[in-house]
């Protein structure tokens, strides 16, 4: 019975080590411009998870190319468009924003991905909010 829990543990950590869990999750963001009367809140798909990474110990050695770890990141993506509400006639009330299809572990490509390190602490509305669903506006 204890080999069985043992060998049961040690695949189940194996297993757990070589799967990662980069998946498309649920975000809500809020976009507004300073010249428009609302906040428009705006839920989206994002890539976010757990890759599965080293930290070499030779580092003074290695090129700097070398030393790049996996990140959590768009596989497939679309941008959709959003109309923020309240704009005067000379500010184009258009916001796009990229949606998460599928995510993969790999390098982060600063093309279409903000490759931070910290979490963005001023996701709010200072101005009164409108939702977004799906193309209409709330």
């Amino acid at each position: 019975m204890t080999a069985i829990f043992l060998m049961s543990m040690i695949f189940g950590l194996a297993c757990g080590q070589a799967m990662s869990f980069c998946i498309p999750t649920e975000y809500t963001m809020h976009v507004e411009r300073k010249e428009c009367a609302y906040c428009l809140t705006i839920n989206t798909t994002i890539c976010a998870g757990y890759c599965m990474t080293r930290d070499v110990n030779g580092k003074l050695f290695l090129p700097k190319y070398a030393l790049s770890q996996d990140v959590c990141t768009y596989r497939d993506f679309m941008y959709k468009t959003a109309e923020i509400p309240g704009c005067p006639r000379h500010v184009t009330p258009y916001f796009s924003y990229p949606v998460a299809i599928s995510c993969k572990c790999g390098k982060c490509n600063t093309d279409y991905s903000d490759c931070i390190h910290e979490a963005i602490k001023t996701n709010y509305c200072t101005k009164p909010q409108k939702s977004y669903v799906v193309g209409f506006s709330i």
